[in-house]
């Protein structure tokens, strides 16, 4: 072989190793598992991503995110986490008190970001909310007071309603002080308030076959990650036996349901992802306080008030911030 031409095999050689030792040395992606109880849409998964984007870390190229969802089967969280504690993920972002409360039983170390509307001092998921300690914090809004003010409104929407459903689910570590809340908001308001437990498919059946044999006037749906992917059941029943129902998010309105109001998910999202990204530039989650989203939407669907026979108050309407006609 000539001296030129091995040279020139010799150069072409090492050049075409620079890429791969490039690669080499350049960092993984950090990995963020995102762990919920229930199915989360596009919008909600979506901001995430632009939450840690406004701290500089593009999904595909600096950060990839690991979606886990139990799909309403509660009893898969545990198997869940202990996958995204396995990979490792650099942060756990979760979605309602059971995933948190989940993770945080998978690991001691990961950082751990909730979103959620339960107390997270009384779930034991933080010291308190401005120094949380150990290796959790997150965005929370207060469940039970969004109920007890859902309750309002729904006795604007029917001011003459003197019995209310309430359906919740005493599995849910949150279920006692969002009942107590609701039930002291039902006393204010001189109404009288019949509690229902659903803890299955079946009991949903159940408690709206009750309902109607009580002649309740209209239905409080539990702030509750088990009714969120069973919402066309719950639509659908309320429809049937032609009970006005309440919703802690937009998405059972969207679905048929006649309104809702609760925190807004997309912000919360949003914000889990900041502090996702905060965490990873090296911030500790001992020492992020918990968020307390101020974003609240009341939604209304036209079409089903109208189906019930409802005329919504100009006033309601003028508060909503959706409309579905």
């Amino acid at each position: 072989m000539r001296r030129r031409s091995f040279i020139t095999l010799l150069g072409g050689g090492a050049a075409a190793l620079l890429p791969l030792a490039a690669r080499a040395q350049q960092p993984a992606m950090a990995l963020v598992g995102l762990l919920s109880g229930s199915q989360l849409d596009n919008r909600q998964i979506g901001a995430l991503g632009q939450g840690l984007k406004e701290i500089g870390y593009i999904e595909g190229r600096s950060v990839a995110i690991k979606y886990r969802s139990a799909d309403g089967r509660f009893d898969r969280l545990p198997e869940l986490a202990a996958e995204l504690v396995a990979d490792p993920a650099a942060v756990i972002v979760t979605n309602a008190p059971s995933a948190a409360l989940v993770a945080k039983a998978a690991t001691a170390t990961i950082p751990i970001v909730f979103t959620m509307g339960a107390d997270p001092i009384d779930l034991g998921l933080v010291s308190s909310l401005n120094r949380p300690g150990g290796n959790v914090t997150g965005v929370n809004f207060l469940v039970k007071t969004l109920t007890a003010k859902r309750l309002e409104l729904l006795r604007e929407l029917m001011p003459s309603a003197t019995v209310i459903g309430f359906l919740t689910n005493l599995t849910n570590p949150a279920s006692d002080s969002e009942t107590k809340e609701v039930q002291a908001a039902a006393r204010t308001l001189g109404l009288n308030l019949r509690i229902l437990n659903v803890s299955s498919e079946p009991d949903i059946d159940a408690a709206f076959a009750s309902l109607a044999r009580q002649r309740v006037n209209a239905v409080i749906v539990g702030a509750d990650a088990f009714f969120t992917p069973r919402r066309d059941q719950l639509v659908e029943l309320a429809a049937r036996h032609a009970i006005p129902a309440s919703y802690h998010i937009r998405e059972f309105v969207a679905a048929g349901g006649l309104m809702s109001y609760g925190a807004n998910s997309i912000d919360m999202f949003r914000l889990a992802g900041v502090y996702a990204g905060r965490i990873l530039k090296g911030e500790k989650p001992a020492e992020l306080p918990v968020q307390q989203t101020v974003k609240f939407e009341l939604a209304i669907n036209l079409k089903t008030a109208k189906a019930l026979g409802l005329e919504i108050p100009p006033q309601l309407l003028a508060l909503a911030d959706e409309v579905i006609e």
